[in-house]
């Protein structure tokens, strides 16, 4: 528990303070937000806004993460450093894709082929990876299972995994990109599901099969705890970062953060056995991705759009809503996604 307080208050300073650093560095060197011309005129004012803000949480969270382990005299694992190698690595694709819209002063960065080979790429070591490193109790960090509360199921072997992570992975890196679209709206939905990950480590760590005994409702997750300052590290230097991102933002994550954050959330659910839980926890990114998928396939098929625009978030603004209203609202749905979430997850150990 110590290791979770020290990473998250680590963490948070280093968002906090580092970010406003960072805005400077950024306007120095002009790299500002490029806006879509066809998104809502509204966003046109907001042409160099400085970017790449997710550089800051996710340094911030590598620092906070392992010196906090280094302050409590604790060692870190290969869970938790898997599920941050994928976060950094997203956060480096996202990174080249942030530079050329910059340094090219276009909204377009890398083309959508390239950067989905390198998401492939971090993906697939990512998930090979996973699967090896038991622990003394054979314990691995992933298993080739489906997994809801805890695996289920027959196995799927390891071919048929490596493909299934990279769905997940894929689609969950787009969709928080796609969440990305209003001042502070990803990173406080992202928030909710960080902090339901902090609360699920530490209930699977009091409630595990290799040190409680084992039993029908024990979880074989390997490294909990570690899976949960993870999560705690990485939702302090988001807080820190959206005391700056909060509408009006001074500052975009860019697509170095939206990434990277569907980089760590989405290691978290394989780590801890919760892979379709997941899909109720991130709620909001799943209904905003819906909402371009069904955009896309209704002008396809009838050429009549059902949203004034897609992603979700802009039909509401260019339906009259507040960009600070939507934004709240979008977190109070978040919010309740991840009630809803944890509700199923502690349900089985409520008594009857």
């Amino acid at each position: 528990m110590r290791t979770i307080l020290v990473a998250s208050a680590l963490s948070l300073i280093i968002g906090l303070l580092g970010t406003p650093v960072w805005i400077r560095v950024v306007r120095r060197l002009g790299y500002g937000q490029m806006i879509r011309e066809e998104g809502p005129e509204a966003h046109l004012s907001k042409r160099g806004t400085p970017t790449m803000g997710g550089t800051v949480f996710i340094i911030g969270s590598l620092i906070g993460y392992f010196v906090a382990h280094v302050a409590t005299g604790t060692q870190p694992t290969v869970s938790g450093a898997l599920v941050l190698f994928l976060m950094t690595g997203l956060g480096m694709v996202g990174f080249v894709d942030d530079y050329i819209k910059v340094f090219k002063q276009r909204s377009l960065g890398l083309r959508s082929g390239a950067k989905m080979i390198g998401i492939i790429i971090v993906g697939v070591i990512f998930a090979l990876l996973s699967l090896r490193f038991p622990n003394a109790y054979g314990a691995r960090p992933a298993t080739v299972h489906l997994s809801f509360l805890r695996d289920f199921g027959p196995p799927v072997g390891p071919y048929l995994f490596v493909i299934w992570a990279l769905l997940m992975i894929a689609g969950t890196s787009n969709a928080v990109n796609l969440t990305d679209g209003l001042d502070g709206l990803a990173g406080g939905a992202v928030g909710t599901v960080l902090g339901a990950y902090v609360l699920i480590g530490n209930w699977q760590l009091r409630n595990s099969c290799f040190y409680v005994g084992l039993g029908p409702t024990c979880y074989t997750v390997r490294d909990p705890l570690d899976l949960a300052v993870v999560a705690a590290a990485v939702l302090g230097a988001l807080v820190g970062f959206l005391w700056w991102n909060a509408p009006p933002a001074r500052i975009f994550m860019g697509d170095t953060g939206s990434l990277g954050l569907g980089g760590v959330i989405v290691g978290l659910a394989v780590m801890t056995r919760t892979e379709l839980l997941f899909i109720i926890l991130g709620g909001l990114p799943v209904l905003i991705t819906l909402s371009v998928i069904i955009q896309v396939g209704s002008f396809k098929l009838t050429r009549k759009r059902v949203f004034k625009m897609a992603p979700l978030q802009h039909h509401f603004e260019l339906s009259g809503w507040a960009e600070t209203t939507i934004v709240v609202r979008f977190w109070l749905i978040s919010l309740l996604c991840v009630a809803a979430g944890l509700s199923l997850f502690y349900i089985e150990w409520m008594p009857n």
